[in-house]
Parts: C-alpha cells; sequence; structure tokens
C-alpha cells in the first residue's frame, strides 16, 4: 500500500522552529523525488523544496535560507527543518513524492 505519513506540525512562537517528516511506504523511496508543499485556505497549493533521488535541493524564495529539506533513505523518510518561522509560514504542510503522491497534511501555525 502506497502511503506518505507526515508528522511534527504544530504550534510555535514567530521566530522559532520545527521539524517535520514524511515516511514513505509502498514506493522505492531512493529513487524517488520528494518535496514539500504547504496551502493556506483560499490559495493554491505552493511549492516549499525539493530533494531530488540524488540528494540535489531546490527551495521557493520565500523560504530559501530559513528551511532546509533532507532525507534519510534507510528510513523511507524526508524531513524540513522549519527555521526563523514567521506568522506567514501558517499552512497546512503536504509532503510528495514522485510530483504525484501526496501525504495527508500536518498544521503549521505561527504565532506572532
Amino acid at each position: 500500500q502506497v502511503q506518505l505519513v507526515e508528522s511534527g506540525g504544530g504550534l510555535v512562537q514567530a521566530g522559532g522552529s520545527l521539524r517535520l517528516s514524511c515516511t514513505a511506504s509502498g514506493i522505492i523511496f531512493s529513487l524517488s523525488d520528494m518535496a514539500w508543499y504547504r496551502q493556506v485556505p483560499g490559495k493554491q497549493r505552493e511549492l516549499c523544496a525539493v530533494v531530488t533521488s540524488g540528494g540535489t535541493t531546490n527551495y521557493a524564495d520565500a523560504v530559501k535560507g530559513r528551511f532546509t529539506i533532507s532525507r534519510d533513505n534507510a528510513k523511507n523518510t524526508v524531513y524540513l527543518q522549519m527555521n526563523s518561522l514567521k506568522a506567514e509560514d501558517t499552512a497546512v504542510y503536504y509532503c510528495n513524492a514522485l510530483s504525484l503522491l501526496w501525504g495527508q497534511g500536518t498544521q503549521v501555525t505561527v504565532s506572532s
């Protein structure tokens, strides 16, 4: 069964940090490009960060320098380390695999 399960969301004060995790099953994780997206109500889902199967990373301008995406192929897990959080980072964060598969989302709320 193909599944992406996110965890690590929550409530944090502005300037704080959170680390999101996404564990995959049912796919060949080591060969899969992985990404984190986020969405706020009434807006389109937007890409935050990508890590390719080869380990190359890319970031949206809004999070560059504050967020870090990484992967652990031994654990079938991709992470999003979020530092210097801002109120505008408040959103539901979704894990994506292969530009096709989605997790259920995890809420991140940053209080100002």
